[in-house]
């Protein structure tokens, strides 16, 4: 009998919740951060037999590089990633203390720096900022295989 994509009490892992959470506090433990997202993927694919693709690897751990940094550089004190799987997608999301939203700026060539969050829409499927009662949380989900097709999945521009 084949299970993969299975869990052991036979309900399906799309039906399943599979996350982890850390909290960091130094700038030093960016690296940290995407090496779990990476070891966090590294897992859903080979124990819970999810595909997770090279690209989606990589955008995950950009993405979380981006989200914690910008954590770590605005507001005081730890920040706490997430990573959930849901509905075919890895769910980044990032809180800290600040109560101030980021800026996010219109694309332009001419700037130098500052195209982190930029980037990250561009690279998610969907992208959420909240207030918090204490903080604000932001999110951004990447789908974990590309498309048959060949076409990277994720935001498509129309």
């Amino acid at each position: 009998m084949d299970l993969a994509g299975y869990g052991e009490d036979q309900q399906p892992l799309v039906e399943r919740s599979m996350s982890v959470s850390a909290a960091f506090e130094g700038s030093e433990e960016i690296a940290a951060a995407r090496d779990m997202a990476r070891d966090f993927l590294e897992s859903v694919q080979a124990v819970h037999g999810l595909p997770v693709s090279k690209r989606a690897m990589g955008m995950v751990q950009l993405v979380v590089s981006e989200l914690v940094t910008n954590a770590r550089k605005y507001a005081p004190g730890p920040c706490l990633l997430t990573l959930e799987i849901q509905q075919g997608t890895v769910e980044v999301t990032v809180w800290d203390s600040s109560t101030a939203l980021p800026a996010i700026l219109t694309p332009d060539s001419a700037r130098v720096g500052q195209h982190g969050l930029e980037i990250v829409m561009a690279v998610c499927r969907s992208f959420e900022v909240h207030r918090e009662p204490v903080g604000k949380r932001i999110k951004g989900a990447v789908v974990l295989a590309d498309d048959p097709g060949g076409d990277a999945a994720g935001r498509q521009i129309m």
